[in-house]
């Protein structure tokens, strides 16, 4: 009897141990079926068109303007986008000493970074970019006053003269900076802000481009400002997996 006790005992152990060797084996390999489970991260990729709702919605307050200016990017890697906008712009300015109207279109490309870190699945921007841009347009001068030295003597003739001039263009460069934000399904509100430097223009002999579509005013010389509002659509068009940071990996062995 003492043997046989002696005996299942040792087999009790025995099979004990092989069953916690089995459990710890399950568990592993359980814990290794759930790192390899993992979905691994996916962003899109994809592209974004939409309108400047500051020239669509002036157009309708202003009567001395017509414009409408389309916008696009598409995602190139995770922060950098390709960038564009085309438009045109149909205005007239009546200032103290002269009357005109600039029609055109312009075209301007360029990219963007988004500097913007998100989390999860969002897909905002915080961005700096960069644009060329280039207007062809034309200019028609209305009325302009006469240059008068001596005002005691009454006020400066105003001289009617519809003059057009055609043929005309310039170029610059933008720096841009702005937001985009998601609001709801693949849909997008944003805001930029620009900075204009002018390279070059081709203007008239008698009669300077005071105002050039997509550039705005050049009553500060050779720079200028400008923004827009935009309300943007994202079409998807393919899935990239991100890939996981070594940098942790590193650290650990070393």
């Amino acid at each position: 009897m003492k043997h046989i006790s002696k005996f299942t005992s040792s087999t009790i152990l025995v099979l004990l141990s092989f069953l916690s060797m089995a459990q710890e084996q399950n568990t592993t390999v359980k814990d290794s079926i759930k790192k390899d489970s993992i979905v691994p991260k996916k962003e899109r990729y994809g592209l974004r068109v939409g309108v400047d709702l500051f020239k669509l919605t002036r157009s309708f307050y202003e009567k001395d303007y017509r414009g409408l200016e389309l916008v696009g990017d598409y995602r190139l890697t995770r922060r950098h986008y390709l960038a564009a906008e085309i438009g045109n712009e149909d205005k007239t300015v009546d200032d103290d000493r002269v009357n005109f109207t600039t029609k055109g279109t312009y075209i301007k490309v360029g990219f963007d970074y988004n500097a913007y870190q998100n989390w999860g699945n969002m897909e905002n921007m915080i961005y700096v970019g960069l644009r060329y841009g280039v207007s062809s347009f034309s200019q028609t001068l209305n009325s302009y006053l006469l240059y008068n030295p001596y005002p005691y003597f009454g006020q400066a003739t105003e001289v009617t003269s519809g003059e057009p001039f055609n043929g005309l263009s310039a170029q610059w460069i933008e720096v841009v900076t702005g937001v985009k934000t998601q609001i709801f399904n693949n849909f997008y509100l944003g805001f930029s802000f620009r900075l204009n430097r002018l390279l070059s223009q081709k203007k008239p002999d008698t009669f300077d481009n005071l105002y050039i579509p997509g550039f705005n005013r050049t009553y500060n010389g050779n720079f200028g400002v400008g923004f827009n509002y935009t309300v943007s659509y994202f079409i998807p068009l393919y899935k990239a997996t991100v890939k996981a940071k070594k940098t942790a990996a590193k650290k650990q062995q070393k």
